[in-house]
């Protein structure tokens, strides 16, 4: 099997829940000439325009701690291996593994969309998350721009907003955050796992560096806006010795609040991590996944409300001593983060165009 380069999974993992059989990771037309010119074609992105009837997701988990979502973006290019999101393209007919990282899908109606939500009567104003499946920050969203649309509108509205992001270009729309943040309305959320590049490039190959995040956390809070660092999630054998490093990074770049999840490998995740551990940590992938079950009950994932983003056993009682530990020590807080929400303006124009 060739193992594609600047890419996360090794394969296109087959989907067991939605008959998906596995398949062979295809290009584009760029592919095909390199292959003629001599070259070994790279697997390039593409993108697919969607156009759906609505764009907020309202969900109604118990541990979660938000009921409304926007996904402008379906699949993720920064090809992080541990990606909880990845079992969502087998919907699309399309692989888990290195389809989710190659064959991406835009809303770019996503703005309109959510303007005529927001004017509809009745409409109950409840914080809206953005990157709680796929990151709004990918590269395509220098061209396409749904993102900032999305946020304009928020700010024109002045409707509450939290984004999770690994990715410095939210930097970009500090123009409309930090007037946001001034009125309380939004926090941004940016995830740091590794100070490592060498495990960097492994774990998340496209997303940019964490050099790069922890310069994004000290920019957005110069700018007044409250920045929750994400140690998340936390890898047995992998980033997990790096715990108290990362919380006194973050704290050093001026982030407020602080949090960590323990590794999830829900569904087809699991698969596709093993065999990133094979090709990349052949020496402790055996002890990686036997602390992961430590931590699931004994079981590879652990799908259950609560102990799912806690971990049990030992192991992840550890992680969080010593979480609480380095977290009190660098003067962050924990806790869930609340924004205002009597500010909320109906728009007025719908007709307004994107």
């Amino acid at each position: 099997m060739r193992r594609e380069r600047g890419r996360g999974a090794t394969q296109n993992q087959a989907s067991r829940r939605f008959n998906l059989p596995e398949r062979e990771a295809d290009g584009d037309w760029l592919d095909e000439q390199e292959a003629v010119d001599g070259e070994i074609p790279r697997l390039r992105t593409t993108v697919t325009i969607q156009h759906p009837r609505t764009i907020i997701t309202r969900n109604s988990s118990p541990d979660i701690g938000f009921t409304q979502s926007i996904n402008p973006i379906s699949g993720c290019e920064h090809g992080c291996i541990y990606c909880f999101a990845r079992p969502s393209h087998a919907r699309l007919d399309l692989s888990p593994g290195l389809d989710f990282e190659s064959k991406l899908f835009v809303k770019p109606e996503a703005a309109m969309l959510l303007r005529k939500e927001l004017a509809k009567p009745g409409y109950v104003v409840k914080t809206i998350a953005m990157g709680t499946n796929t990151d709004p920050y990918q590269p395509i969203e220098a061209r396409w721009e749904i993102t900032r649309a999305i946020i304009a509108v928020l700010a024109e509205c002045r409707h509450p907003m939290m984004i999770t992001t690994k990715s410095d270009r939210v930097v970009r729309d500090i123009d409309l955050l930090a007037p946001m943040a001034a009125q309380g309305l939004v926090a941004i959320a940016l995830s740091v796992t590794t100070l490592d590049p060498a495990t960097h490039r492994k774990l998340e190959p496209r997303a940019p560096r964490p050099a790069k995040r922890l310069a994004a956390i000290k920019a957005l809070s110069e700018a007044g806006i409250h920045v929750h660092a994400s140690l998340s999630p936390m890898i047995p054998a992998i980033n997990d010795h790096e715990i108290e490093a990362l919380a006194e990074a973050v704290a050093a770049a001026g982030a407020r609040s602080v949090s960590h999840i323990p590794v999830r490998l829900p569904y087809e995740v699991a698969p596709l991590f093993r065999e990133w551990l094979n090709e990349h940590y052949p020496d402790r992938a055996a002890k990686v996944m036997s602390q992961i079950r430590d931590m699931r009950g004994g079981a590879d994932n652990d799908p259950d409300f609560g102990s799912r983003m806690r971990g049990q056993g030992a192991f992840a009682q550890l992680l969080r001593t010593r979480f609480e530990k380095a977290r009190k020590r660098f003067g962050l807080e924990s806790g869930r983060i609340d924004l205002r929400k009597d500010l909320f303006v109906a728009p007025s124009d719908q007709g307004r165009l994107f």
